[in-house]
């Protein structure tokens, strides 16, 4: 009968029941047959027992990404750059009010291209008019940009907000593309 040489257990079988060590280390005597073969790998450590009582299972990991209402916000950053960016990009693309803010974003930034050449129009046919045309077009650009920026900020803040602003023309038709 052999023992195991880490425990003292009787060992019946290839392994000791008790602590699992290999009959080859179990304490039998080595002969040519025992020195010939390769000895087993070492079994690895059980885990060390947590001080901490577990809570429940463990936490899934979530998907690196941004918050629903911040991805909305960033949509308008750079107007058609970003609009797109968060149309193409996977998570964000199935997002209804990403979509939504996307499209609107796009929406927004082409009118505003629309309607700054057509100052640009109007302030070149008022050239014409000497003195009180250039004065109306040097004050025409200034209030045209401005009303653009605080639309802007306004459909930031409002995006950030999860607020579903929806613009008067453009809006209807970001809603329907989304």
């Amino acid at each position: 009968m052999a023992f195991c040489a880490n425990c003292g257990a009787d060992v019946q079988g290839r392994f000791c029941a008790k602590c699992g060590a290999p009959a080859a280390a179990a304490g039998a005597a080595p002969g040519p047959a025992a020195s010939q073969s390769a000895p087993p790998p070492p079994q690895p450590p059980p885990p060390a027992a947590s001080p901490f009582p577990a809570a429940g299972p463990a936490p899934v990991a979530q998907a690196a990404g941004l918050d629903e209402n911040l991805a909305c916000a960033l949509c308008y950053v750079l107007g058609l750059l970003t609009g797109i960016l968060f149309l193409v990009l996977a998570p964000y693309n199935q997002n209804r009010l990403i979509r939504f803010h996307a499209f609107q974003s796009i929406f927004l930034h082409i009118g505003s291209i629309v309607v700054f050449i057509g100052v640009m129009i109007v302030t070149s046919v008022l050239h014409f008019i000497p003195f009180l045309g250039t004065i109306i077009a040097l004050m025409i650009y200034p209030l045209v940009g401005l009303a653009f920026l605080i639309l802007w900020l306004m459909v930031m803040y409002k995006a950030y907000n999860r607020d579903r602003w929806v613009l008067p023309i453009i809006g209807p038709l970001a809603e329907k593309q989304a």
